[in-house]
C-alpha cells in the first residue's frame, strides 16, 4: 500500500483531469437538471466523476470510493476504515452562475479522518493539497509554496463564508460579541483553502453539508495546522450514516478569544 504522500501527485493530476472536462461544459450551453434533493447537477458532475473514480480505481484498487453523484443514485459501497470521498464539482451553483468559485474535491479517509485532499479551481488554475503530517501547497501561476494557517489578530478574525448558502439570523447569533474585521464571501471549498493559506481564520458553516463537500478541504486545513469541530467542540470526522455533517466551524490556528 502506497504511503499516502505518495499517492497526493497522482491525486492533484486526477483533479487537474477532471477540471478539464469541467470546463469544456463550463464554455457551452449546458443543461441544468435537478436531484431529489432539489440541488443542482449538470453534464459536468458526471463527466467529471466518471474521470476520478475510474482513475482513483486504477491508482488505489483496494480502497472504496464514495462519490456524490453515485450517492444520489444509491450506488455507496460499505467504506470501511479507508475510503475516497469524492465531489467532483463542488459549487454546482457557483458554476452555473459562472462566477468561477467551483473546485475538484478528493480526500481520503482514514479511521474517520481525512489525511489527504485536493480542492482544484480549474477556472483559476488554483490548487490546494495537503496530506497530514507532511504538509499543505498551493499551486498557482507563480508557483508551488508550502501554506500554513495563521494566528488571528488580537483585534478581530477574518471570516470566510459561504457566497450561495447561509444563515444571517444564526450568524450573527453564533458570532455573538465576537469581532470581526472583515468577511470574505466564496463559494465551495474555497473557504478551506482561505483558512490554509492563512488569509482567513474561521469559516462557521450553519447549514446542511454532505461530507464531500468537506472533506477534501479539510484534510488540507488539518495538513496546514487548523482543525474543524462541531457546535459541541467535537472534531468533525467522516464515514457518519447518510454522510450527513452537523454544523461546524473551521478554524486556523486558534486562541482563546475563540
Amino acid at each position: 500500500m502506497k504511503l499516502n504522500a505518495e499517492l497526493l501527485p497522482a491525486v492533484e493530476r486526477i483533479a487537474r483531469e477532471a477540471g478539464v472536462l469541467i470546463l469544456q461544459v463550463y464554455a457551452s450551453d449546458f443543461d441544468v437538471q435537478g436531484k431529489a434533493d432539489t440541488s443542482p447537477v449538470t453534464e459536468a458532475d458526471e463527466r467529471a466523476e466518471a474521470c476520478i473514480v475510474a482513475a482513483l480505481r486504477r491508482l488505489t484498487p483496494e480502497v472504496p470510493i464514495v462519490a456524490e453523484e453515485a450517492a444520489a443514485r444509491g450506488e455507496v459501497p460499505e467504506p470501511g476504515s479507508r475510503f475516497w470521498l469524492v465531489d467532483p464539482l463542488d459549487g454546482t451553483r457557483e458554476f452555473v452562475s459562472r462566477n468561477g468559485e467551483f473546485t475538484v474535491n478528493i480526500a481520503l479517509i482514514e479511521d474517520g479522518e481525512p489525511v489527504l485532499g485536493v480542492v482544484f479551481e480549474p477556472v483559476a488554475d488554483r490548487l490546494y493539497a495537503g496530506v497530514v503530517g507532511a504538509g499543505a501547497w498551493l499551486h498557482e501561476a507563480a508557483g508551488r509554496r508550502a501554506m500554513h494557517c495563521r494566528q488571528p489578530a488580537p483585534e478581530g478574525v477574518v471570516l470566510a463564508c459561504s457566497r450561495s448558502h447561509g444563515d444571517e439570523a444564526a450568524m450573527a447569533r453564533w458570532l455573538g460579541s465576537r469581532p470581526v474585521l472583515r468577511r470574505m464571501a466564496v463559494g465551495s471549498s474555497l473557504k478551506f483553502g482561505l483558512l490554509a493559506a492563512g488569509q482567513a481564520d474561521l469559516y462557521p458553516r450553519l447549514g446542511r453539508t454532505k461530507e464531500w463537500d468537506t472533506a477534501a478541504g479539510h484534510a488540507v486545513l488539518r495538513a496546514a495546522g487548523g482543525q474543524v469541530f462541531d457546535l459541541q467542540g467535537n472534531p468533525l470526522r467522516y464515514g457518519k450514516p447518510g454522510f450527513e455533517n452537523p454544523h461546524f466551524v473551521a478554524h486556523g490556528l486558534t486562541s482563546s478569544a475563540l
